[in-house]
């Protein structure tokens, strides 16, 4: 596992078992040395430092420790004039960027140069709301990829996992956890989940399978039993427990109604989940990951990247988001006080930058979970309103008064709202916020925005809202067709994922990737917010209504980012002055066709001037092969293929 010796300031991609054509391997970086360090007090102090005012420029005297030259920079700074160079100081800061010649004078005997073959070389990717613990955490139990299955083929898969974690010396009571179930996957189409198809495995186990979507559940009578779930126990704030027609459950939990069965669930050990977890923020170095917005954090979140950063094993920057409950949306008072009580507890960990919360204001919306909170009812398949407007866990007035209690106190909010009624009430909370306070600038997000209702689209723009979107989903698949096209029907259809109407109106564009939501795919999730089917997708979805140009794409996941975390003063652009927190590709993503960039493969990463990934080492060949079986593999499959055979991949035990 690599180690960074300086300070750096609950889920994995798994990759279809049937491996992708290798690509052809990337010439190596021509270079002299390695940047061997950035001078450990300068790298910690940098990436432990909060955004503020504009960096002062360095000195320009004394030579760079590392010069990348012959590439093609992207510095995301509009006007700015082309540049094939890029010197980094031992500060861990840009000195300068320019023309090969110009930086020559850069260049001593200790400098360390990267030939970067006509590449692009641009910021690091900014991930503007993700999980990477909850990645880690998943990489310890077996997954089903969200494959699309029939009984049979489900129970065939299971009963492997079985044998897989244990067998019949794992009976009665070692829970069976799998992840990454597919909530619209049970085939055929519109097939139920309950609990009886799960009770039909030959065992006694307790098992539950894990949506990939983060909001569902589904488990056996035993799990419901161990939780002591009944026809009697009532629904959670900010959950649902599914029941059927004769009022007993059903097996399948929604959102916060999961903790009343993963409260049971032993955990790993502490040692195994730092071990995994470390293995997936590599992972995400070597996609070109540098700056994190962790979007669902806690203590035991918080404790983690705390145990990481002290053992040198935290290679990008973290903004965490603290998660409040929907109990907690009710009492600003209290919840202000609960996220400035975990400020004061691991402010000190360094790389963690404080001062945002999270609130899910809804659900998801396909079918057949269908929580995400509609203006409008859903449809029944056949065309017909139903009286299902989803779910909305928080009221604007609670949300407006959450948010100003903390805007005041100088704290971001950052709000999950899929559905256009969740997206609505969010703008309704920032506006309250706003005449209240006054302030101006808060920085407060939406994130998702799956369905923008039209009449919203001005409000981000008017109220400094950023639209923090996950384009990678905005294709042509099952998601967004089957299970949700009959759903809404065409017209509120024609508005997902606005992201070009939301640029034209002014709005503030940042990305993220969700993962392990979706499997971390960064270039392609870049590609398809262009054209609107990347990879996988079966067609364009509304390309010509909704596709972003290439330079708002690549803005949009670094400077747009780093303006909603507030350190655009500090990362997001290739300038002087800035932190050197850099990517070198293995092609020019400005002029590629479109379709290539979602096979860009990440040949060197730095934070800080710091290199945290370089794919002609060891550790970084193994990161990036890791990458690039991921990239091959559909975020979302849409077929049984997806798991054929691959649990023993899948759990990670070596066999298969």
């Amino acid at each position: 596992m690599t180690s960074f010796p300086s300070p750096y300031p609950s889920y994995p991609s798994y990759p279809s078992t049937s491996p992708p054509p290798s690509p052809p391997a990337p010439r190596p970086l021509s270079r002299r040395g390695l940047l061997a360090a950035a001078g450990a007090a300068g790298a910690a102090g940098l990436l432990g430092t909060a955004a503020g005012p504009a960096a002062a420029a360095p000195s320009s005297r004394g030579p760079a420790a590392l010069v990348i030259h012959n590439a093609r920079v992207f510095s995301g700074v509009d006007g700015g004039r082309p540049a094939q160079a890029v010197a980094v100081g031992r500060d861990g800061r840009i000195l300068a960027t320019g023309s090969d010649a110009a930086l020559r004078r850069y260049i001593g005997r200790d400098t360390d140069t990267v030939d970067a073959g006509g590449n692009t070389v641009m910021s690091g990717i900014h991930d503007g709301h993700v999980h990477p613990l909850g990645a880690g955490d998943r990489s310890l139990r077996p997954s089903l990829e969200g494959a699309e299955t029939t009984r049979d083929e489900l129970l065939a898969i299971l009963t492997g996992f079985l044998a897989d974690t244990g067998g019949a010396a794992a009976e009665p009571d070692r829970w069976l956890v799998v992840e990454d179930w597919n909530p619209v996957g049970l085939l055929p189409t519109g097939s139920v989940p309950h609990h009886s198809v799960l009770d039909a495995l030959a065992t006694r186990r307790p098992v539950i399978l894990v949506g990939g979507d983060g909001h569902n559940l589904w488990t056996n009578r035993r799990a419901l039993d161990v939780a002591g779930i009944t026809a009697a126990t009532p629904d959670p704030v900010g959950g649902r427990i599914v029941k059927g027609a004769d009022g007993q459950p059903t097996g399948v939990l929604k959102d916060d109604a999961q903790d009343l069965v993963k409260r049971h669930v032993p955990e790993p050990s502490r040692a195994e989940l730092v071990a995994a977890c470390a293995e997936v923020l590599g992972l995400a170095a070597a996609s070109g990951v540098t700056t994190m917005m962790d979007a669902l954090a806690g203590r035991h979140e918080l404790g983690l990247y705390r145990e990481l950063a002290e053992s040198g094993r935290l290679p990008q920057r973290i903004v965490p988001a603290i998660r409040l409950d929907a109990a907690q949306a009710k009492d600003p008072a209290a919840a202000l006080a609960y996220a400035r009580g975990l400020r004061r507890e691991f402010e000190g960990a360094p790389g963690l930058r404080f001062g945002m919360v999270k609130v899910f204001l809804d659900g998801v919306i396909e079918y057949p979970a269908q929580t995400a909170a509609l203006l409008t009812p859903y449809l029944d398949g056949a065309g017909k309103p139903t009286d299902n407007r989803g779910e909305l866990y928080t009221s604007a007035a609670d949300y407006g008064r959450l948010t100003a209690a903390f805007n005041s106190a100088g704290w971001q909010m950052h709000a999950h709202g899929l559905g256009d009624r969740a997206v609505r009430t969010a703008l309704d909370g920032y506006a309250y916020a706003r005449r209240v306070t006054g302030q101006r600038d808060p920085r407060n997000a939406v994130a998702h925005l799956q369905l923008v209702d039209p009449a919203d689209l001005r409000r981000f723009a008017q109220l400094g809202v950023a639209a923090c979107m996950q384009l990678q989903w905005a294709a042509e698949d099952t998601w967004t067709m089957e299970a949700l096209l009959p759903y809404i029907g065409p017209r509120r259809h024609r508005w997902m994922y606005p992201a070009r109407s939301l640029e034209k109106a002014g709005a503030r564009l940042s990305g993220g990737s969700d993962w392990p939501v979706d499997a971390l795919q960064v270039w392609n999730q870049l590609r398809t917010a262009i054209d609107r089917q990347g990879a996988h997708g079966s067609g364009p979805l509304y390309r010509e209504l909704e596709g972003l140009g290439r330079s708002s794409v690549l803005r949009m996941h670094t400077s747009g980012t780093a303006w909603q975390l507030r350190q655009e003063d500090l990362t997001g652009t290739v300038e002087q002055g800035r932190a050197a927190d850099l990517v070198v590709l293995d092609r020019d993503v400005t002029r590629c066709p479109v379709a290539d960039i979602s096979d860009t493969r990440v040949r060197m990463t730095l934070v800080g001037g710091r290199v945290v990934h370089d794919a002609d080492s060891a550790t970084g060949r193994a990161a990036s092969a890791r990458a690039a079986r991921g990239a091959g593999s559909a975020p979302r499959p849409a077929s049984y293929t997806a798991v054929h055979g691959g649990r023993h991949r899948a759990c990670g035990c070596g066999a298969g």
